[in-house]
């Protein structure tokens, strides 16, 4: 095996066992994807960069790395491969459908390479959708279908394999000719629709970007990288813009400045990386999830800057218990429309309501407003929503234990926020999933 090729194997192998990153429906280690995806595409080529991509492709999308992290791994050509293969939408530009469309256009403007290591991908997934979830399949068939027209530029091979693939999960799923549209008008659950009028965008909207940013100080190209380095330790900037002509097209980080000018070592921004100061925190969590900066612009012009570490700021902090606050109300709300003021007792241990109870009897001592159905754990809550499939599926759980470890996941953060824990080390991957699902249910995607 090509070093380069190990490294990525071992790089990414590592990233999302950190995660215990599970596939949906096997809970087997993810890993055993990346690798399928890796062989096919080894199938047809031996390029070095564009297997390693394949091990690589979901790294940034559902880990903590990032793709500078790639950048000074494994350099600029795998780098830009992987982004290639990474969503670039984020949660405000609006349903599914919508934010598809947006990605669809960022992979048809990939490069044949990155478009093989799709191919590899779609028929790896295809086929474990379509064996696991044939009502899912519906949905995923019709999306692989629209990829599939802008994946031609992809190694032929695979590209007729991809094709095959498609026709054959249809078929194996009872459809024949073209597939059934996706409705676009539905009846949203009635605990949805009281979540949409408790928890309007107003929230959402209330805290943005520029709430986040530090200023982004900026030199023009021809200044001295040395002039610039000391003027970063002094300030403990680990990043400053470059300047041409007034205006900043770039940036650079301390560790770039070995050259004679600041402007020698400057870094393009990407796609996707730069956000206007009004944007939500949402997207700007999905940016940061990709790169290791988000560059924010303040009347058309960058002029700040955000990293992960900026979410240990009080503003964010009060955004996130927000969010686990909305969270807890859906819950609440959505066992109240399943199972009534008090059907959903059955589904708790004695020791689990006893503890309600006791919690309920201490706040009506002290004359809160309050029903027993408020004094549950969250864990409590998805207990009683996991005995019903249909709301598991909605909430997007493969199985019970993937909803209990998610509700362990969230109540690790608030704990976290409550105590003024760093929120970054260990909870950033739980941030970027919270925040996805709370855009998903005030679009109506749950």
């Amino acid at each position: 095996m090509n070093d380069t090729v190990q490294r990525a194997q071992g790089f990414a192998t590592q990233a999302h066992q950190r995660i215990n990153h599970r596939r949906k429906y096997t809970n087997a280690p993810y890993t055993d994807h990346l690798a399928a995806t890796a062989k096919l595409v080894a199938t047809v080529t031996d390029d070095p960069a564009t297997i390693s991509a394949a091990w690589l492709h979901d790294a940034v999308e559902d880990t903590p790395v990032t793709i500078q992290d790639l950048q000074q791994e494994f350099g600029e050509e795998i780098a830009r491969l992987v982004l290639e293969l990474t969503d670039i939408s984020t949660p405000s530009e609006g349903n599914r459908a919508t934010r598809k469309a947006i990605d669809l256009n960022h992979l048809a403007a990939a490069s044949p390479r990155a478009k093989t290591v799709k191919l590899a991908d779609l028929i790896n997934n295809c086929t474990d959708v379509t064996k696991h979830d044939a009502r899912f399949a519906v949905v995923y068939l019709q999306e692989m279908e629209a990829l599939l027209e802008v994946l031609k530029e992809g190694h032929q091979d695979l590209y007729v394999l991809a094709r095959k693939t498609h026709t054959r999960c249809s078929q194996k799923i009872g459809i024949k000719g073209a597939l059934p549209k996706i409705p676009v008008d539905w009846e949203p659950h009635a605990s949805q629709a009281l979540f949409a009028s408790m928890v309007p965008r107003l929230f959402i909207d209330a805290f943005a970007a520029k709430d986040l940013a530090t200023e982004l100080f900026s030199f023009d190209a021809i200044i001295p990288s040395q002039e610039v380095s000391v003027f970063m330790e002094r300030e403990h900037q680990h990043v400053v813009g470059i300047r041409s002509e007034g205006r900043v097209i770039g940036f650079v980080r301390q560790e770039d400045l070995d050259s004679k000018t600041c402007g020698e070592k400057m870094r393009s921004f990407k796609s996707g990386q730069v956000l206007s100061g009004e944007s939500t925190i949402a997207d700007l969590i999905q940016v940061l999830t990709r790169h290791s900066y988000c560059f924010i612009t303040i009347l058309d012009s960058v002029a700040g800057v955000i990293m992960r570490e900026n979410f240990n700021k009080p503003v964010a902090r009060m955004w996130l218990f927000g969010i686990v606050t909305i969270v807890e109300m859906y819950l609440t709300e959505s066992i109240k429309d399943l199972y009534g003021e008090d059907g959903w007792q059955s589904f708790l241990t004695r020791n689990r309501l006893d503890k309600a109870a006791s919690l309920y009897n201490e706040r009506c001592r002290r004359n809160q407003n309050t029903e027993l159905i408020d004094c549950l754990q969250l864990s409590d809550k998805i207990q009683v929503l996991l005995q019903d499939p249909d709301f598991m599926e909605r909430l997007g759980f493969e199985s019970a234990r993937s909803g209990k470890k998610a509700a362990k996941e969230i109540e690790s953060l608030r704990n976290n926020l409550a105590h003024t824990q760093d929120i970054v080390i260990h909870d950033w991957a739980q941030i970027a999933r919270l925040s996805r699902r709370v855009e998903g249910l005030i679009h109506g995607e749950m």
